[in-house]
Protein backbone atom coordinates (compact mmCIF):
# COMPACT_ATOMS: atom_id res chain seq x y z
CA UNK A 1 0.00 0.00 0.00
CA UNK A 2 1.60 3.24 -1.18
CA UNK A 3 1.39 6.27 0.85
CA UNK A 4 -0.58 7.65 -2.13
CA UNK A 5 -3.63 5.56 -1.15
CA UNK A 6 -3.59 6.47 2.30
CA UNK A 7 -5.73 9.62 3.93
CA UNK A 8 -4.61 11.68 6.48
CA UNK A 9 -7.88 11.55 7.90
CA UNK A 10 -11.23 10.15 7.04
CA UNK A 11 -14.18 12.57 7.85
CA UNK A 12 -17.26 10.81 8.98
CA UNK A 13 -20.29 12.29 8.62
CA UNK A 14 -20.95 15.69 6.14
CA UNK A 15 -23.34 18.10 8.45
CA UNK A 16 -21.72 21.44 9.67
CA UNK A 17 -19.38 19.64 12.11
CA UNK A 18 -17.63 17.12 9.07
CA UNK A 19 -17.96 19.50 6.23
CA UNK A 20 -16.12 22.43 7.98
CA UNK A 21 -13.52 19.48 9.03
CA UNK A 22 -12.81 18.31 6.17
CA UNK A 23 -12.38 22.31 4.28
CA UNK A 24 -10.00 23.06 7.16
CA UNK A 25 -8.16 20.33 6.64
CA UNK A 26 -7.96 20.63 2.61
CA UNK A 27 -6.85 24.01 3.08
CA UNK A 28 -3.97 23.34 4.97
CA UNK A 29 -2.99 20.51 2.47
CA UNK A 30 -3.89 17.16 4.13
CA UNK A 31 -5.37 14.44 2.22
CA UNK A 32 -9.07 14.50 3.31
CA UNK A 33 -11.87 12.17 2.54
CA UNK A 34 -15.46 13.35 3.55
CA UNK A 35 -17.52 10.30 3.95
CA UNK A 36 -21.57 10.94 3.78
CA UNK A 37 -24.19 9.24 3.47
CA UNK A 38 -26.86 11.06 0.82
CA UNK A 39 -30.07 12.42 1.13
CA UNK A 40 -30.22 12.39 4.89
CA UNK A 41 -31.32 16.13 6.13
CA UNK A 42 -31.50 16.90 10.17
CA UNK A 43 -34.58 18.62 11.38
CA UNK A 44 -33.60 22.27 12.80
CA UNK A 45 -34.63 25.68 13.19
CA UNK A 46 -31.76 26.37 10.88
CA UNK A 47 -30.73 29.59 13.04
CA UNK A 48 -27.27 30.24 12.99
CA UNK A 49 -25.84 33.24 14.88
CA UNK A 50 -23.62 36.50 13.29
CA UNK A 51 -20.73 34.90 14.69
CA UNK A 52 -21.07 31.67 12.85
CA UNK A 53 -21.53 33.73 9.99
CA UNK A 54 -18.47 35.50 10.61
CA UNK A 55 -16.31 33.17 11.60
CA UNK A 56 -17.10 30.59 9.14
CA UNK A 57 -17.72 32.88 6.27
CA UNK A 58 -21.22 31.73 5.13
CA UNK A 59 -22.66 33.69 2.09
CA UNK A 60 -26.26 36.16 2.52
CA UNK A 61 -27.64 33.90 -0.38
CA UNK A 62 -27.83 31.13 1.70
CA UNK A 63 -29.64 32.99 4.51
CA UNK A 64 -33.40 33.09 3.41
CA UNK A 65 -34.64 35.27 6.09
CA UNK A 66 -33.26 37.60 9.32
CA UNK A 67 -35.23 37.31 12.31
CA UNK A 68 -35.18 40.28 14.40
CA UNK A 69 -37.62 39.48 16.77
CA UNK A 70 -38.54 36.11 18.94
CA UNK A 71 -41.39 35.33 20.35
CA UNK A 72 -42.07 33.58 23.53
CA UNK A 73 -45.57 32.15 24.08
CA UNK A 74 -46.60 30.65 27.39
CA UNK A 75 -49.01 28.08 28.56
CA UNK A 76 -51.30 30.53 29.27
CA UNK A 77 -51.19 32.23 25.60
CA UNK A 78 -49.04 34.78 27.15
CA UNK A 79 -46.70 36.79 24.55
CA UNK A 80 -43.61 37.79 25.03
CA UNK A 81 -41.45 39.84 22.41
CA UNK A 82 -37.84 39.82 22.43
CA UNK A 83 -36.43 42.30 20.34
CA UNK A 84 -33.19 41.95 18.42
CA UNK A 85 -32.05 45.74 18.88
CA UNK A 86 -29.30 46.31 15.92
CA UNK A 87 -28.41 42.90 14.44
CA UNK A 88 -30.75 39.55 13.54
CA UNK A 89 -30.37 35.87 13.41
CA UNK A 90 -29.49 34.30 10.36
CA UNK A 91 -32.17 31.25 8.76
CA UNK A 92 -30.95 28.37 6.70
CA UNK A 93 -32.41 25.70 5.09
CA UNK A 94 -30.07 23.01 6.03
CA UNK A 95 -31.01 21.02 2.85
CA UNK A 96 -29.39 23.96 0.72
CA UNK A 97 -26.80 24.65 3.97
CA UNK A 98 -25.35 21.38 4.31
CA UNK A 99 -24.39 20.72 0.64
CA UNK A 100 -23.01 23.97 0.27
CA UNK A 101 -20.50 22.99 3.43
CA UNK A 102 -19.98 19.67 1.41
CA UNK A 103 -19.26 21.42 -2.10
CA UNK A 104 -16.97 24.27 -0.23
CA UNK A 105 -15.19 21.01 1.42
CA UNK A 106 -14.50 19.55 -1.95
CA UNK A 107 -13.75 22.52 -3.84
CA UNK A 108 -10.86 22.93 -0.74
CA UNK A 109 -9.39 19.74 -1.91
CA UNK A 110 -11.55 17.21 -0.02
CA UNK A 111 -12.46 14.01 -1.96
CA UNK A 112 -16.39 13.29 -1.01
CA UNK A 113 -17.06 9.90 -0.72
CA UNK A 114 -20.59 8.57 -0.52
CA UNK A 115 -21.86 5.77 1.64
CA UNK A 116 -23.19 4.53 5.24
CA UNK A 117 -20.35 4.01 7.57
CA UNK A 118 -19.74 0.49 9.17
CA UNK A 119 -16.86 -0.08 11.13
CA UNK A 120 -13.65 0.90 11.82
CA UNK A 121 -10.72 -1.87 12.37
CA UNK A 122 -6.95 -1.10 12.07
CA UNK A 123 -3.55 -3.30 10.00
CA UNK A 124 0.12 -2.73 10.05
CA UNK A 125 -0.24 0.89 11.24
CA UNK A 126 -2.82 2.14 9.20
CA UNK A 127 -6.58 3.04 10.44
CA UNK A 128 -9.41 1.60 8.39
CA UNK A 129 -13.37 3.22 7.43
CA UNK A 130 -14.90 0.31 6.42
CA UNK A 131 -17.95 1.53 4.58
CA UNK A 132 -21.06 0.88 2.37
CA UNK A 133 -21.30 2.86 -1.08
CA UNK A 134 -25.09 4.20 -2.19
CA UNK A 135 -26.80 1.00 -3.43
CA UNK A 136 -24.49 -1.78 -2.59
CA UNK A 137 -24.21 -4.31 0.44
CA UNK A 138 -20.17 -4.55 -0.68
CA UNK A 139 -18.30 -3.09 2.09
CA UNK A 140 -15.05 -0.96 0.82
CA UNK A 141 -12.46 0.49 2.61
CA UNK A 142 -10.21 4.25 3.27
CA UNK A 143 -6.91 3.57 4.98
CA UNK A 144 -6.02 6.60 7.06
CA UNK A 145 -4.13 7.93 9.93
CA UNK A 146 -6.91 9.78 11.71
CA UNK A 147 -10.68 9.78 11.71
CA UNK A 148 -13.17 12.34 12.83
CA UNK A 149 -16.34 10.90 13.83
CA UNK A 150 -18.91 13.96 12.91
CA UNK A 151 -22.13 11.06 12.32
CA UNK A 152 -24.27 12.75 14.43
CA UNK A 153 -25.69 12.14 17.73
CA UNK A 154 -26.64 8.14 17.71
CA UNK A 155 -22.64 8.32 16.39
CA UNK A 156 -21.47 4.81 15.21
CA UNK A 157 -17.98 6.01 15.41
CA UNK A 158 -18.09 7.27 18.62
CA UNK A 159 -20.36 4.51 20.48
CA UNK A 160 -17.56 1.81 18.51
CA UNK A 161 -14.44 3.72 19.77
CA UNK A 162 -15.38 6.05 22.85
CA UNK A 163 -16.60 5.11 26.09
CA UNK A 164 -19.54 6.23 27.53
CA UNK A 165 -20.68 8.10 24.19
CA UNK A 166 -24.18 6.15 24.33
CA UNK A 167 -25.33 7.18 27.89
CA UNK A 168 -25.58 11.05 25.87
CA UNK A 169 -28.94 12.41 26.90
CA UNK A 170 -31.18 13.09 24.01
CA UNK A 171 -34.14 15.40 23.18
CA UNK A 172 -36.06 13.76 19.85
CA UNK A 173 -37.22 16.46 17.22
CA UNK A 174 -39.50 16.51 14.78
CA UNK A 175 -40.54 18.94 11.88
CA UNK A 176 -42.02 19.76 9.08
CA UNK A 177 -41.25 22.30 6.52
CA UNK A 178 -44.53 23.75 5.00
CA UNK A 179 -45.56 26.57 2.60
CA UNK A 180 -45.33 29.94 4.54
CA UNK A 181 -48.41 32.28 4.36
CA UNK A 182 -46.29 35.27 3.81
CA UNK A 183 -42.79 35.55 2.91
CA UNK A 184 -40.43 38.30 4.98
CA UNK A 185 -41.42 37.11 8.24
CA UNK A 186 -38.82 37.93 10.66
CA UNK A 187 -40.50 36.56 13.59
CA UNK A 188 -39.41 33.30 15.12
CA UNK A 189 -42.43 31.99 17.68
CA UNK A 190 -41.39 29.50 20.33
CA UNK A 191 -44.29 27.45 22.52
CA UNK A 192 -43.67 26.71 26.00
CA UNK A 193 -46.62 24.34 27.05
CA UNK A 194 -46.88 20.80 28.41
CA UNK A 195 -49.09 19.86 25.98
CA UNK A 196 -47.01 20.60 23.19
CA UNK A 197 -43.87 19.25 24.75
CA UNK A 198 -43.64 18.21 28.41
CA UNK A 199 -39.87 19.01 28.84
CA UNK A 200 -38.88 21.50 25.89
CA UNK A 201 -40.37 23.66 23.82
CA UNK A 202 -42.32 23.96 20.07
CA UNK A 203 -41.15 26.39 17.57
CA UNK A 204 -42.19 28.18 14.47
CA UNK A 205 -39.37 29.42 12.26
CA UNK A 206 -39.47 31.61 9.08
CA UNK A 207 -37.15 29.76 6.51
CA UNK A 208 -38.22 32.84 3.89
CA UNK A 209 -40.78 30.93 0.99
CA UNK A 210 -41.19 28.23 3.93
CA UNK A 211 -41.11 27.34 7.76
CA UNK A 212 -40.16 25.11 10.30
CA UNK A 213 -42.79 24.03 12.51
CA UNK A 214 -41.20 21.62 15.19
CA UNK A 215 -41.38 19.97 18.38
CA UNK A 216 -38.63 18.34 20.36
CA UNK A 217 -38.93 15.80 23.30
CA UNK A 218 -37.31 13.69 25.69
CA UNK A 219 -40.57 11.49 26.63
CA UNK A 220 -40.53 8.31 25.32
CA UNK A 221 -44.22 7.58 24.36
CA UNK A 222 -45.01 11.29 22.97
CA UNK A 223 -46.31 11.97 20.01
CA UNK A 224 -44.43 14.33 18.28
CA UNK A 225 -45.95 14.53 14.96
CA UNK A 226 -49.79 14.73 16.76
CA UNK A 227 -47.90 18.12 18.65
CA UNK A 228 -46.79 19.44 15.26
CA UNK A 229 -50.12 19.05 13.87
CA UNK A 230 -52.12 20.52 16.86
CA UNK A 231 -49.35 23.85 16.53
CA UNK A 232 -49.94 23.81 13.13
CA UNK A 233 -53.99 23.63 13.56
CA UNK A 234 -53.54 26.22 16.28
CA UNK A 235 -51.68 28.49 14.07
CA UNK A 236 -53.58 28.79 11.34
CA UNK A 237 -50.93 26.55 9.52
CA UNK A 238 -52.66 23.15 8.59
CA UNK A 239 -53.80 23.56 5.76
CA UNK A 240 -50.40 24.84 4.53
CA UNK A 241 -48.37 22.62 1.74
CA UNK A 242 -46.11 20.32 3.77
CA UNK A 243 -42.82 20.08 1.96
CA UNK A 244 -41.71 17.67 3.95
CA UNK A 245 -41.22 16.47 7.37
CA UNK A 246 -38.17 15.18 9.24
CA UNK A 247 -36.94 13.85 12.71
CA UNK A 248 -33.93 12.71 14.87
CA UNK A 249 -32.20 13.01 18.61
CA UNK A 250 -30.71 15.62 19.34
CA UNK A 251 -28.08 15.37 22.45
CA UNK A 252 -27.67 17.82 25.14
CA UNK A 253 -25.06 17.48 26.85
CA UNK A 254 -21.44 17.16 25.67
CA UNK A 255 -19.38 13.71 26.47
CA UNK A 256 -16.69 13.60 28.96
CA UNK A 257 -14.38 12.32 26.87
CA UNK A 258 -14.31 13.48 22.42
CA UNK A 259 -11.21 10.86 21.68
CA UNK A 260 -9.52 7.48 21.79
CA UNK A 261 -6.34 8.55 22.66
CA UNK A 262 -5.08 6.75 19.59
CA UNK A 263 -6.94 7.56 16.38
CA UNK A 264 -10.55 9.08 16.11
CA UNK A 265 -11.90 12.19 17.90
CA UNK A 266 -15.62 13.42 17.38
CA UNK A 267 -17.19 16.15 16.77
CA UNK A 268 -21.10 18.26 16.22
CA UNK A 269 -23.58 16.06 17.73
CA UNK A 270 -21.37 12.85 17.97
CA UNK A 271 -19.73 15.21 20.84
CA UNK A 272 -22.65 16.28 22.06
CA UNK A 273 -22.23 20.02 21.52
CA UNK A 274 -26.26 21.24 21.24
CA UNK A 275 -26.93 23.78 24.02
CA UNK A 276 -29.57 22.93 26.42
CA UNK A 277 -32.56 24.37 26.78
CA UNK A 278 -32.14 25.90 23.60
CA UNK A 279 -30.87 22.93 21.47
CA UNK A 280 -28.65 25.47 19.31
CA UNK A 281 -26.24 23.15 17.10
CA UNK A 282 -25.20 24.66 14.22
CA UNK A 283 -22.66 27.08 15.75
CA UNK A 284 -21.36 24.90 18.38
CA UNK A 285 -21.26 21.91 14.97
CA UNK A 286 -19.41 24.01 12.87
CA UNK A 287 -16.65 25.12 15.50
CA UNK A 288 -16.63 21.63 17.03
CA UNK A 289 -15.67 20.53 13.45
CA UNK A 290 -12.87 23.54 13.67
CA UNK A 291 -11.17 22.16 16.66
CA UNK A 292 -11.43 18.52 15.77
CA UNK A 293 -8.97 19.54 12.27
CA UNK A 294 -7.23 21.63 14.62
CA UNK A 295 -6.33 18.91 16.91
CA UNK A 296 -6.01 16.17 14.20
CA UNK A 297 -3.09 18.94 12.65
CA UNK A 298 -1.29 19.02 16.04
CA UNK A 299 -1.71 15.35 15.70
CA UNK A 300 -0.11 15.01 12.01
CA UNK A 301 2.37 17.49 12.60
CA UNK A 302 3.92 16.49 16.13
CA UNK A 303 2.63 12.38 16.03
CA UNK A 304 1.32 13.27 19.78
CA UNK A 305 -1.93 11.52 19.98
CA UNK A 306 -2.32 13.38 23.21
CA UNK A 307 -3.31 16.38 21.10
CA UNK A 308 -6.93 14.99 20.16
CA UNK A 309 -8.13 15.97 23.75
CA UNK A 310 -7.18 19.34 22.67
CA UNK A 311 -10.72 19.79 20.80
CA UNK A 312 -12.98 18.96 23.75
CA UNK A 313 -10.67 21.05 26.01
CA UNK A 314 -10.92 24.05 24.08
CA UNK A 315 -14.30 23.79 23.54
CA UNK A 316 -15.05 23.80 27.53
CA UNK A 317 -12.89 26.34 28.19
CA UNK A 318 -14.68 28.90 26.07
CA UNK A 319 -18.29 27.42 26.20
CA UNK A 320 -18.40 25.10 28.71
CA UNK A 321 -19.98 27.49 31.50
CA UNK A 322 -23.05 28.39 29.31
CA UNK A 323 -23.94 24.83 28.50
CA UNK A 324 -24.10 24.52 32.17
CA UNK A 325 -26.28 27.55 32.80
CA UNK A 326 -28.51 26.28 30.12
CA UNK A 327 -28.46 22.94 31.42
CA UNK A 328 -29.84 24.49 34.89
CA UNK A 329 -32.68 26.76 33.15
CA UNK A 330 -33.65 23.51 31.12
CA UNK A 331 -34.30 21.41 34.28
CA UNK A 332 -35.72 24.07 36.45
CA UNK A 333 -38.09 25.68 33.94
CA UNK A 334 -38.84 23.55 31.58
CA UNK A 335 -40.23 20.78 34.68
CA UNK A 336 -43.63 22.25 34.87
CA UNK A 337 -46.33 24.32 33.01
CA UNK A 338 -46.32 26.54 36.16
CA UNK A 339 -42.22 26.98 35.50
CA UNK A 340 -42.88 28.19 32.09
CA UNK A 341 -45.35 30.41 33.08
CA UNK A 342 -42.53 32.00 35.31
CA UNK A 343 -39.81 31.57 32.16
CA UNK A 344 -41.73 33.58 30.37
CA UNK A 345 -42.72 36.43 32.21
CA UNK A 346 -39.10 36.52 32.87
CA UNK A 347 -38.33 37.03 29.59
CA UNK A 348 -40.20 40.27 29.76
CA UNK A 349 -37.04 41.78 31.61
CA UNK A 350 -35.16 43.82 30.01
CA UNK A 351 -31.56 42.74 31.14
CA UNK A 352 -32.52 38.64 30.55
CA UNK A 353 -32.91 40.41 26.88
CA UNK A 354 -30.18 41.93 26.81
CA UNK A 355 -27.97 39.67 28.29
CA UNK A 356 -29.35 36.70 26.53
CA UNK A 357 -29.08 38.28 23.20
CA UNK A 358 -25.83 39.25 23.64
CA UNK A 359 -24.56 35.77 24.38
CA UNK A 360 -26.39 34.16 22.39
CA UNK A 361 -25.24 36.56 18.92
CA UNK A 362 -21.64 36.71 20.43
CA UNK A 363 -21.22 32.96 21.49
CA UNK A 364 -19.57 34.47 25.30
CA UNK A 365 -20.92 34.78 28.40
CA UNK A 366 -20.76 38.37 29.16
CA UNK A 367 -18.30 39.03 31.70
CA UNK A 368 -19.45 42.43 32.18
CA UNK A 369 -22.48 43.73 33.80
CA UNK A 370 -22.29 41.75 36.91
CA UNK A 371 -24.90 43.99 38.81
CA UNK A 372 -27.28 43.06 35.78
CA UNK A 373 -26.46 39.36 36.42
CA UNK A 374 -26.99 39.64 39.88
CA UNK A 375 -30.62 41.19 39.40
CA UNK A 376 -31.38 38.31 37.19
CA UNK A 377 -29.86 35.67 39.39
CA UNK A 378 -32.08 37.27 42.42
CA UNK A 379 -35.29 37.82 39.90
CA UNK A 380 -35.08 33.67 38.93
CA UNK A 381 -35.04 32.75 42.75
CA UNK A 382 -37.87 34.94 42.99
CA UNK A 383 -39.87 33.53 40.20
CA UNK A 384 -38.82 29.51 41.77
CA UNK A 385 -39.96 30.37 44.98
CA UNK A 386 -43.44 31.79 43.78
CA UNK A 387 -42.31 35.34 45.06
CA UNK A 388 -42.79 36.97 41.79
Amino acid sequence: MSAQDRYDVVVVGGGPAGATAAQDLAKAGRKVALLDKAGRIKPCGGAIPPRAIRDFDIPQHLLKCRVNMATMISPTNKRVDMPIDGGYVGMVDRLEFDEFLRVRAAESGATRVTGTFSRITRENGDTLVHYCPKDSVAEETLRTKLVIGADGALSKVGRQEIPGAEKVPMVFAYHEIVETPAENQNRCEIYYRGTLSPDFYAWVFPHGPTMSVGVGSAHKGFSLRGAVADLRAETDLGPLKTIRGEGAPIPLKPLKRWDNGRDVVLAGDAAGTVAPASGEGIYYALLGGRLAAEACEEVLKTGDVKALGLARKRFMKDHGRVFWVLGLLQRFFYSSDRARESFVKICLDPDVQRLTWESYMNKEYPKRNFVAQMRIFFKDVAHLLRLA
